[in-house]
């Protein structure tokens, strides 16, 4: 995925290293945003996993026009066994606040579905709380919602 305009400005680029101050401000807010703290120790081994290379987890995010970071997407490969395919898993997406309702969400959605064409992916997946209708609302647009229910056995 390559530097590009998308919409209105916003670019949606692969994260760097000098991205960091910026994306601890977006990581955070995504954290409190779900209630589960993300600051200090979470922060620092998502942000080891998103600069190395051979973690499976990758970072992009949507730069405004005056190269401020608003919004964030972390995705990883994975199978699927029952489709004899691979799909792209976004777990994490976040907009800034005061960036929101102008269309970063989608210009970072729309982005991944095309870096998932590029690998020879056949579906960009995710899963959003049940609550969040702002979000859905745009994802509705953008996405097919599944009759899939979630299941987490905590260890």
């Amino acid at each position: 995925m390559s530097d590009h305009p998308v919409t209105d400005g916003v670019s949606i680029r692969p994260l760097a290293a000098s991205d960091f101050d910026e994306w601890q401000r977006l990581y955070v807010g995504y954290g409190e945003f779900y209630n589960s703290p993300t600051a200090g120790v979470i922060a620092s081994r998502v942000w080891g996993w998103l600069l190395d290379p051979a973690h499976e987890t990758e970072g992009f995010v949507a730069v405004d026009g005056g190269g401020r970071l608003v919004g964030l997407a972390h995705v990883r490969e994975f199978a699927r066994p029952l489709a004899g395919a691979r799909g792209l898993y976004l777990d994490d997406l976040f907009v800034a606040p005061d960036a929101r309702g102008s269309g970063v969400a989608t210009a970072l959605l729309t982005s991944l579905r095309s870096l998932a064409a590029a690998r020879g992916l056949d579906v960009v997946r995710w899963i959003t709380a049940s609550d969040n209708d702002t979000a859905q609302r745009v994802y509705d647009k953008l996405a097919d919602k599944t009759a899939w229910v979630t299941y987490n056995i905590t260890v």
